[in-house]
């Protein structure tokens, strides 16, 4: 256990870093078979959890930052080849739309996401803690602060890969 002082970028840091860890685990899961399969009939596949997770920490990081998306920015817009479906974040996908997301290489939605948890955790390492306090959101009651804003973006992450390795980890095809 360390000692001394821990400050909220350290957790933060911590924080954006554990999804890292679960996306190395969904990867000795995912294969070309589970990464599009839809159990249950659900029209969120892996390929739709991966790449939904992978743009909600983009496009939220961008508005933060000021900077270009890492899906433009590192090519991942051309390599999923999407088409307009594929610059939205997946709120609101209709079924069909959903089922629409279909990716034929298991690591490429994987580096999509760690492309843009690198880029969250390079973000985190620029803040000092009084970063965290300042409103970035007025849309909502109350404002949403950088700090909380940040905690949900990971947060997300998280439940989301969590998702699409449970999915994964199912024994057998899931059509």
């Amino acid at each position: 256990m360390q000692t001394g002082h821990v400050n909220a970028i350290d957790i933060l840091l911590d924080a954006a870093s554990r999804p890292l860890d679960a996306l190395r685990a969904l990867a000795r899961l995912v294969t070309e078979v589970n990464l599009n399969a839809h159990p249950g009939g659900h029209p969120n596949s892996p390929a739709w959890l991966l790449w939904h997770t992978g743009r909600e920490i983009d496009v939220q990081l961008a508005h933060l930052t000021g900077l270009d998306e890492v899906w433009t920015r590192d090519g991942f817009q051309d390599r999923f080849a999407l088409g307009e479906l594929g610059d939205g974040i997946g709120y609101g996908h209709s079924p069909e739309e959903a089922r629409a997301v279909v990716v034929l290489d298991p690591q490429l939605p994987l580096d999509y996401v760690t492309s843009t948890i690198d880029a969250l955790t390079d973000y985190i390492r620029t803040l000092d803690e009084s970063d965290l306090g300042v409103v970035v959101d007025r849309r909502w009651n109350p404002p949403v602060t950088r700090g909380v804003r940040l905690v949900s973006i990971i947060d997300d992450a998280a439940q989301h890969l969590a998702q699409a390795a449970y999915v994964c980890g199912m024994p057998g095809p899931s059509a």
